[in-house]
């Protein structure tokens, strides 16, 4: 079957205009409203350049399909996941391209109830019916735009998931990137007792400060520099729609991932004890081990937004966590947010009246981690195989890749979607050693 450029599993994403741009945009707009059979779609947009352009064709591509447009203007992807159930609308679509460089943009999709639209769920759909060109009708009576300021229902509604009287007034340094994260970040210093120390602060489409991307090591500088500047507790750094959020120490120590998640479940676990916790199979044993103290049910799914979700949904869970710092939240209509994880952080620190470092310290210590590293290989799935067939000795489990476990060590390989590459994980109990031994010997094996 022909495809479309930029039609990917979650979402379309390209280059501006060669692969993304105001004909594909408009041309989406009538697809999808078509496809959803839509009456009322919710659209918003990030920082970038193209995102105004890429916004009014999607608006006129949905109007002239005969369906209603609110268009909350510039926001976060966890916005317009909050905005669609709030309006009661069939969809919603944030313009974005994430932490991609500033020359790319992209379209994000939810149905009613901000359920995911990805490529397996009807976005194949809408392209198929753009490659026909069978985009329905013009309609007689065309949809009208109402343009919306929802940034005051939205912090309401995070509002809900802690209490300002149990924060504690850290200083906390705040990096935006120059993404969309600012204006949210001052409606809720209004409202939270912390000083907050603010980095690239403004939204800026040309990002001058480079993309904001806090898994880049090299983007990490100015936020670790802030903290050890002003003394702060703690730093946070946010992707450019802010659904990722990346913690500090006081330090300035990166914190992986992989140890915020065991963090928020305990956190939450805390106010709701017997509560169900998905997280993926790439890092486990931490979070099974944390999770099982305080309290709660750990509940497997196979990594990406999608099949978490459908897990959460599935078993009723009431937070999702993955390693690549996406959190998903029950009471959030199952969507990952970027600005919950900081508050539910916030407050537990204060109520353990502990550091970040001594938190995240114990969890280290008792479960080092290798991160995730990428090897990029001519025959992925062919190495695949033969790794499985090298460590058969093991407990293998091909839920998401493969994961293999011994009694003191265990690790997952899988290949990404996109490139021809595949990602690695290692932990071990209690043994930082043995961890950076395994890590190795399964690198020198991957890459020979």
């Amino acid at each position: 079957m022909e495809r479309i450029p930029g039609f990917k599993a979650y979402d379309i994403r390209g280059k501006v205009p060669s692969e993304l741009n105001g004909d594909l945009a408009y041309k989406v707009g009538r697809a999808v409203a078509k496809y959803l059979d839509a009456k009322l779609i919710v659209i918003g947009h990030d920082v970038r350049p193209s995102s105004p352009e890429l916004s009014e064709a999607l608006a006129k591509g949905l109007t002239d399909a005969g369906c209603d447009v609110i268009d909350i203007g510039l926001c976060g992807t966890e916005m317009i996941y909050f905005a669609t159930p709030h309006f009661n609308a069939d969809g919603g679509v944030m313009i974005t391209a994430s932490h991609n460089p500033p020359e790319y943009n992209g379209l994000k999709f939810v149905r009613e109830g901000s359920k995911p639209l990805g490529y397996d769920s009807g976005l194949n759909e809408v392209e198929k019916m753009i490659l026909n060109d069978d985009l329905g009708e013009i309609a007689e009576v065309k949809g009208a735009v109402q343009k919306k300021d929802v940034m005051d229902e939205f912090i309401r509604h995070i509002n809900k998931f802690y209490n300002p009287d149990k924060i504690a007034p850290f200083k906390v340094v705040v990096n935006a990137g120059n993404g969309c994260v600012g204006p949210a970040l001052d409606r809720l210093e209004k409202l939270l007792p912390i000083k907050m120390v603010k980095v690239f602060h403004e939204p800026d489409s040309r990002f001058p400060n480079g993309v904001p991307n806090p898994l880049l090591p090299e983007n990490r500088q100015p936020t670790i520099d802030a903290i050890k500047e002003s003394g702060a507790d703690l730093g946070v750094a946010w992707d450019g729609d802010y659904d990722r959020c990346f913690f500090f120490d006081e330090n300035g120590n990166f914190i992986e991932g992989y140890y915020i998640v065991a963090l928020l479940a305990k956190s939450i676990l805390r106010n709701h004890p017997g509560e169900k916790i998905v997280y993926d199979p790439r890092l486990t044993w931490n979070t099974v081990d944390v999770v099982t103290k305080a309290g709660g049910v750990p509940v497997i799914s196979k990594s990406g937004h999608a099949f978490i979700k459908q897990k959460m949904r599935e078993v009723n869970a009431i937070y999702g966590g993955e390693m690549s710092a996406h959190h998903y939240f029950r009471e959030n209509s199952y969507s990952d947010s970027g600005l919950i994880p900081f508050l539910l952080i916030l407050q537990l620190l204060s109520e353990e009246n502990a550091k970040l470092s001594e938190l995240v310290g114990e969890m280290i210590k008792a479960y080092p981690c290798s991160g995730e590293i990428n090897s990029k290989i001519p025959d992925p799935a062919g190495k695949l195989a033969a790794i499985k067939e090298k460590y058969s000795d093991g407990k293998i489990d091909e839920l998401d890749g493969v994961s293999v476990e011994y009694p003191d060590w265990r690790f997952n390989v899988r290949m990404s979607n996109t490139e021809p590459l595949l990602r690695l994980n290692v932990e071990a109990r209690g043994d930082i050693e043995l961890m950076r031994k395994k890590t190795e010997e399964l690198l020198n094996f991957i890459r020979s």
